[in-house]
């Protein structure tokens, strides 16, 4: 894409959502938020756009929101992921799809379990079909972080996984747009990985008393 995509965050309204929507409009990307509650999507556009003032945030029920944009970001709670692609599967035909969920399941979310089908990303792309290009990305960002105003000095990068590359570049670079650095990490079944290291970032977070511990990819070489 030439220019900068509409983007949609579904369950926009959360931590990692709003910290997502927060950046993305920062760097110039007209942001709808989206939630099962067009009022709760309202109440956190305004929210935002009063620290993040003059940007394109605006509001919608997901269903909407998914609809008028050309990248749809989801960010809501596994225990809704579901529900919440069988509501936005008409709007998200021919667009890119950015899955951010994580599999925890509460109370052992320090404990990896991944969903039977290997990945929440993967089964994504099987509900919604091969007319959808699922990335899956931002797993690993502490949401606090998301919410500075410079992600440069974060110390955590973004893997990106999908089996279209053209739409996992996409991705990166809206990552690398709000100062993340970005890396394709293979096709969508390599979700799997960023989706479990998220359950061991939590309990190194609690094991060590760290704050929003990230990853590093070390080596030669950049993330395009």
């Amino acid at each position: 894409m030439s220019r900068k995509p509409d983007i949609a965050i579904l369950g926009g309204t959360g931590d990692l959502g709003s910290g997502l929507a927060y950046q993305l409009a920062k760097a110039g990307y007209k942001v709808t938020i989206g939630s099962r509650s067009a009022a709760k999507a309202s109440r956190a556009a305004q929210a935002l756009l009063e620290d993040a003032p003059g940007t394109g945030i605006q509001a919608a029920e997901n269903r909407d929101a998914a609809a008028g944009a050309e990248v749809v970001i989801m960010t809501v709670p596994f225990a809704s992921h579901a529900r919440t692609i069988d509501s936005v599967r008409d709007s998200v035909q021919g667009k890119i799809f950015v899955d951010a969920t994580v599999p925890l399941v509460p109370p052992k979310v320090m404990r990896v379990q991944l969903p039977p089908g290997g990945s929440v990303a993967k089964a994504a792309q099987q509900s919604l079909g091969e007319d959808v290009r699922v990335v899956s990305a931002f797993h690993n960002i502490a949401a606090a972080h998301l919410r500075g105003d410079d992600l440069h000095d974060i110390a955590c990068d973004v893997l990106v996984c999908g089996n279209d590359p053209e739409a996992r570049q996409v991705v990166i670079g809206l990552a690398q747009d709000i100062g993340l650095t970005a890396w394709h990490a293979g096709a969508i079944d390599n979700s799997a990985v960023p989706e479990a290291l998220t359950s061991i970032l939590i309990f190194l977070n609690k094991k060590y008393g760290l704050e929003g511990a990230g990853i590093r990819i070390t080596g030669a070489g950049n993330s395009s």
